[in-house]
């Protein structure tokens, strides 16, 4: 009789201890009560109805997934290779637990799907220079698409885009192409402001005969001071002896 009594309290204390649940802050309870939701608990102390009542944990954390590499062909008919990252947590732990069998599978695959479907969308510069803007667009389809499983979908980031070798010297190529084209548009700009400047100070001369004679001295002293030993022949402007025939003539 004391054995069956032992029993007895053994079976007491063991569904009185399975009863008791403790969820730290991070986590809630969602409560089945004869498979039927009754409530989602914590934190905290939880009593649960042994047999009757079960509990399954949710996090609330926020989750990091990695979205493994996607061969995506962009919009102007390029192979690249994509991956990406993934921030959510859940916030309404009843739906994850019953809307969906594996939130977090049926979140990963969700988040390779868009991903082509986005970057498809897009052609290979933008891929690779409109990152935030593409980034966003991704996180509100993915939080849209998740939202009746309890999930938000804080942050999307495409980390990694990788091209083949010959797109590689492709675009190498067309880098040294435009480096080149503004290289050729800056020296143009550069000569048609030269002009500009010689055609002001032609216009300027031409308006005082002295100064362009005064230009004219200072020109031959700083050929003189070169130091260099060739022969230089320079032509003297008629207007520069001009003076000087008329005062012989006078004399004569």
């Amino acid at each position: 009789m004391f054995g069956f009594a032992g029993v007895i309290v053994v079976l007491g204390a063991f569904l009185l201890f399975s009863s008791i649940k403790v969820l730290p802050e991070y986590q809630r309870g969602v409560v089945l009560t004869l498979g039927r939701y009754t409530g989602t608990k914590g934190p905290g102390l939880i009593i649960l109805i042994p047999v009757v009542q079960r509990m399954l944990r949710v996090d609330l954390r926020v989750n990091v997934m990695d979205v493994p590499p996607q061969d995506v062909i962009s919009r102007d008919n390029v192979s690249v290779r994509v991956n990406a990252v993934v921030y959510f947590r859940v916030v309404e732990p009843e739906k994850s637990m019953l809307q969906v069998a594996d939130f977090y599978q049926a979140t990963s695959q969700l988040a390779q799907t868009h991903l082509r479907s986005v970057l498809g969308q897009h052609e290979l510069d933008e891929i690779l220079a409109k990152r935030d803007s593409i980034n966003h667009s991704l996180q509100q389809i993915l939080d849209e698409a998740t939202d009746p499983w309890g999930i938000k979908i804080t942050t999307v980031e495409i980390k990694d885009v990788d091209l083949n070798e010959s797109m590689v010297r492709a675009i190498a190529r067309q880098a040294e192409a435009e480096r080149e084209r503004r290289a050729k548009v800056i020296h143009a700009e550069g000569e048609m402001q030269a002009a500009e400047k010689l055609r002001d100070a032609a216009a300027m001369l031409s308006q005082q005969p002295q100064a362009l004679q005064l230009r004219y001295l200072q020109t031959l002293a700083d050929i003189s001071n070169n130091g260099s030993s060739s022969t230089i022949v320079f032509p003297l402007p008629m207007d520069l002896i001009k003076p000087l025939l008329e005062g012989a003539a006078a004399k004569d």
